[in-house]
């Protein structure tokens, strides 16, 4: 195990379901990396709409998982589990996980964490993993986007939709995105998007038939459901794929399944935060051989909004539901986070 390790450690925990005023800064043990992990002295965490679902008791943490919020972060790995053999103290990691980012410390499964790419800093390597998870899976793999085909990401201002708009544009994808505002609009398309759609002001479904000449789009990642659901099914294309990986409108929707059966179309979707550690595992390492040189590159990166203080993780809370953010907010934990 190396050097002593830290008894205790600040973190944020939710004390009741609630509002952000809910979220509490305090002191607990610090956890002691079981076999097969590793814990990271945490630099910077992600804040992500599920942490915001967890906080309102609508998204439980898995069996077995920190009951604090926060599923991905950065640091230094301190100390090494039990038959540990690809980390070693000392080694700078971005990890996904399943509870407790927002802490001093984490206990990180080893497989789920991958090296900071050498340009990012640690506040933004910790905005990394919950999104490029999410994309790689549900678009590449779930999606099966292939270069040349078509993609529309609603949300595309979002940690999710910037990531979306960047990856699919690397792989030679042509973008459509909705976004709330001209400015979330213009901030899609200096990501690459193609088109980005004022939901307020455009009806998204007609802009893409006039720009696809009717043949409509290959996937969609959606994270709106409800009406968006059936409006995504009207303009997609032959043997399109769609992804639903959120529910901001609500998850009972009503379907003429008719178009599903005529253009041969599937209609799919995932979580990530319940996957057992092997498939993350396997995430990650897909993350490592595709898209890693990327991001060493830097031919990608995430977009940054804005940055709080861990104990003031009730205001990047606040931030997160107004949607007022182009890309992801971070919580900065330790004391010099670059």
């Amino acid at each position: 195990m190396g050097l002593a390790l830290p008894d205790s450690m600040r973190c944020v925990e939710i004390t009741q379901p609630g509002g952000p005023e809910v979220l509490h800064p305090t002191r607990r043990p610090a956890p002691v990396p079981g076999p097969g992990e590793i814990l990271v002295e945490v630099a910077a965490a992600g804040v992500n709409r599920p942490d915001t679902l967890q906080r309102q008791g609508r998204y439980d943490p898995p069996p077995g998982a920190s009951d604090l919020p926060g599923l991905e972060l950065s640091g230094t790995v301190i100390a090494i589990g039990e038959g540990v053999e690809s980390w070693a103290s000392g080694d700078r990691v971005c990890a996904l996980v399943a509870g407790g980012g927002y802490a001093e410390y984490c206990a990180v499964p080893a497989v789920q964490a991958l090296p900071v790419p050498g340009p990012l800093s640690m506040v933004e390597a910790a905005a990394v993993p919950e999104t490029f998870f999410t994309v790689w899976t549900n678009v590449f793999e779930r999606g099966a986007l292939k270069r040349g085909e078509t993609l529309l990401v609603h949300g595309g201002s979002s940690g999710i939709g910037t990531t979306a708009i960047q990856l699919a544009k690397a792989f030679g994808a042509t973008v459509f995105t909705t976004a709330g505002s001209d400015d979330k609009c213009r901030a899609c398309e200096q990501l690459g998007a193609d088109r980005a759609i004022n939901y307020r002001t455009e009806d998204f479904a007609a802009v893409i038939r006039e720009a696809t000449g009717g043949r409509g789009v290959d996937v969609v990642l959606d994270m709106v459901g409800g009406d968006y659901i059936a409006r995504d099914i009207d303009i997609m294309a032959i043997d399109g794929r769609h992804v639903s990986i959120a529910f901001l409108q609500g998850a009972k929707v009503s379907l003429n399944m008719a178009p599903v059966m005529t253009k041969r179309l599937t209609l799919t979707g995932s979580t990530l935060r319940a996957r057992p550690v092997s498939e993350k595992g396997r995430i990650a390492a897909a993350l490592r051989e595709h898209v890693w040189p990327l991001l060493e590159s830097g031919g990608i990166k995430p977009q940054i909004h804005c940055t709080f203080p861990l104990d003031e993780a009730a205001e990047a809370h606040r931030l997160m539901e107004s949607s007022a953010h182009i890309g992801k907010i971070v919580l900065t934990v330790g004391a010099d986070p670059v």
